[in-house]
């Protein structure tokens, strides 16, 4: 059982160094902002114990795949298998766990040990049997499939919306959009096979205006509902509403700009710990901006023209 463990803590350590990132930034990092949204999210609403604990669920439920849990039952005996998934159940529950700690709700952090070890009894399918329509066209392809794969998190996004109307919380409706921007940022985290972009008749430049449209069209296509609402309700905050869009698109931009300067490659060590200090450090998006463009024009044009 501890091979199982220690090969699966293997896994995720070549996953993360594959990014590019190195290990001894990463799990620091991953703790700090783990803390920083916790913070922010029980600081902001009165509901945030019950939008944590969703939270924690379904990061909990990609465990329970049937396909997954069989191989595991071939592999182990029974009394093992349910050990084997509790204990890891528990793992994976722990910071949320440790954080209700800290914050004294004791009840809930009750509940979610007990919701935890339930799920070990039980598998589900957390894929879909049908296909998702998107309002997203084919082409560009990213926010067609991102979305089916992140779906389920744009409910969470809206539902946070309308809790900040209701409690008339802006800030709380801010992180709504900010996680609309998140989620549609990792659809640029991985380079897609070379005959996707060969297959462009476009100059380097054109192919990377028509990524930056589609995306912004299709951010906007998303973020539009919380746009909307938070303009109506928090009409004094319009300006500052307005800011963070434009935040969130040149956010956008340079994960596109940064996945094609590192193509065919995923992004390295060096343009991950730039985008890093442009979240750190806004104004920096002035100059990565530019310096990943103009390596994604060299790299592209290899293959386009």
């Amino acid at each position: 059982m501890l091979d199982y463990f220690h090969l699966q803590f293997k896994i995720l350590n070549r996953k993360i160094i594959e990014f590019g990132l190195p290990l001894l930034l990463v799990y620091p990092l991953i703790l700090i902002v783990f803390i920083s949204i916790s913070n922010f999210l029980f600081s902001k609403t009165q509901f945030a114990v019950h939008i944590y604990g969703l939270i924690a669920l379904v990061f909990l439920s990609k465990q329970s795949e049937p396909k997954r849990n069989d191989f595991l039952k071939l592999i182990f005996s029974k009394k093992d298998y349910l050990k084997l998934r509790c204990i890891e159940n528990l793992l994976y529950s722990t910071p949320f766990l440790a954080f209700l700690i800290y914050k004294g709700l004791f009840d809930y952090m009750i509940v979610l040990i007990l919701l935890t070890i339930f799920l070990t009894f039980i598998n589900f399918s957390t894929n879909i049997n049908f296909t998702i329509p998107t309002p997203f066209s084919k082409n560009p392809f990213e926010f067609s499939v991102g979305f089916r794969k992140t779906f389920y998190m744009f409910p969470i996004a809206y539902v946070l919306m309308c809790i900040s109307v209701s409690v008339g919380n802006f800030n709380l409706g801010v992180f709504s959009m900010l996680l609309v921007g998140l989620v549609c940022m990792f659809y640029y985290s991985k380079p897609e096979n070379e005959c996707y972009v060969w297959n462009f008749n476009l100059s380097s430049k054109e192919f990377l205006i028509k990524k930056a449209k589609s995306c912004i069209i299709n951010f906007t296509l998303l973020s539009l509902p919380i746009l909307v609402t938070l303009s109506v309700f928090f009409l004094n905050e319009v300006d500052l509403l307005i800011l963070i869009y434009l935040m969130c698109v040149a956010y956008l931009i340079v994960m596109i700009v940064a996945k094609y300067s590192a193509y065919p490659n995923d992004i390295n060590i060096s343009q991950g710990v730039l985008i890093t200090l442009c979240f750190m450090f806004p104004p920096m998006l002035i100059v990565v901006i530019p310096l990943f463009y103009s390596q994604s024009i060299k790299k592209l044009n290899k293959i386009l023209e």
